[in-house]
């Protein structure tokens, strides 16, 4: 299970849950004007979040892997705003697959989504930043939002 569990496989899976979610339940679509468009914008949204996130991390030559040890306390760039852009970016893009399929019974999906990137993932990333930077990741995490 180590080998899969990696926050693209968590928000593969929440997706693949949407989709199954509009065929099991068609009752539950809903169409709304500019659904395409919104689904697009948050979904570039949210790739432009995680590459933002990225570029600020190949910068600061630290890791992006999950359970990694932290090479640097990245606060600039993106990170002067969310603790996390790189979930939420993939957040954005699940609201994305959502709006996309119309998929109203889908709509707790992110609250979920978020719940297990929090306990799987962030709680442990945040108390190794706290053990490498100490002080400095305190700060910085009292100004800065993990989701925004």
């Amino acid at each position: 299970m180590k080998a899969i569990d990696y926050p693209p496989v968590w928000l593969v899976g929440f997706l693949v849950l949407t989709w199954g979610l509009t065929r099991l339940f068609p009752q539950t679509v809903g169409h709304m004007p500019l659904q395409g468009t919104i689904a697009g914008v948050l979904l570039v949204a949210g790739v432009v979040l995680m590459m933002l996130a990225v570029w600020e991390m190949a910068r600061a030559k630290t890791t992006i892997i999950p359970r990694h040890d932290p090479n640097a306390l990245v606060t600039g760039g993106i990170f002067r705003f969310t603790r996390n852009p790189i979930y939420l970016g993939d957040l954005l893009v699940l609201v994305a697959g959502i709006v996309w399929w119309g998929s109203v019974g889908a709509l707790v999906l992110p609250w979920i989504f978020a719940r297990v990137i929090e306990a799987r993932f962030i709680e442990g990333e945040e108390e190794k930043m706290r053990t490498h930077f100490g002080s400095a990741f305190e700060k910085w995490s009292e100004k800065t939002r993990r989701w925004v």
